[in-house]
């Protein structure tokens, strides 16, 4: 089975708050004592999309000095910048189309996909992504169960700011899914609050965010939760490629 820990929206802008939440998951991260293949971090690393926040995601995520226990996976959000992204967080080359990247392991596969629309809180796949999938799912040829990973949410959550700039063009997305069996769910963020869900017959899962949580229209007037805890996924993706999900509060 394939085991993944999965954190979102850390929103780093050089404060003091923003880093200790973060750090805190981290630290928690790092002790646990099984079995934790990579880890997940769907979007909104930055809260700026500046080269600085970027550097301390590197530092916090171990992936400058390659020290984690584990791979971290990473897809940007709407508060992310591409090519700062691509040169500070992943060392690579500046540069402005969609950052897209697979991940293969023995049991399972993660496309990270961007679902980013430069200037815009919006969602979308773009073609090139769109076509990027299909060609990473051909060369999988169907071997392993798939999980797609991306910032935005397809469907409403029933609060009107997620459901404001969720995923454009939902049904390109349910199309794809009807003619590939081998994707076994969808991960998300972007909302601030943990949610299970489906779309298109697929178990859609987002992750609670780092900074801080959405209250519900049910749980009072306030929007933001800034005291609730940073929260944390765990997802394993089982040998019949069955998906379940593991929420918890990182106190």
């Amino acid at each position: 089975m394939l085991v993944l820990a999965h954190i979102s929206d850390l929103h780093l802008d050089g404060s003091a708050r923003a880093t200790e939440r973060a750090e805190r998951v981290r630290d928690r991260l790092r002790e646990l004592s099984g079995q934790v293949d990579a880890l997940l971090v769907t979007g909104d690393i930055a809260d700026h999309g500046t080269e600085p926040e970027y550097e301390e995601a590197a530092r916090i995520l171990g992936l400058r000095e390659g020290d984690g226990p584990f791979p971290v996976l990473t897809c940007p959000g709407n508060h992310d910048s591409r090519a700062p992204y691509r040169k500070a967080l992943l060392g690579l080359p500046g540069a402005e189309g969609p950052v897209n990247s697979v991940q293969v392991f023995d049991d399972g596969a993660v496309l990270m996909c961007d679902s980013c629309v430069p200037g815009s809180d919006d969602g979308e796949l773009a073609g090139e992504t769109y076509d990027w999938i299909e060609a990473t799912l051909d060369e999988l040829d169907g071997s392993l169960p798939v999980l797609l990973a991306f910032h935005h949410p397809p469907v409403a959550l029933h609060h009107p700011l997620p459901d404001s700039y969720r995923l454009r063009d939902p049904g390109r997305l349910a199309a794809l899914l009807d003619r590939r069996p081998e994707i076994a769910g969808l991960v998300t963020g972007h909302a601030h609050t943990p949610a299970a869900t489906s779309f298109a017959g697929r178990p859609l899962v987002v992750g609670p965010g780092v900074t801080w949580t959405l209250r519900l229209p049910w749980e009072g007037e306030q929007v933001a939760d800034r005291d609730a805890p940073p929260g944390l996924a765990f997802h394993v993706l089982d040998d019949a490629g069955r998906l379940t999900s593991h929420f918890r509060a990182v106190m």
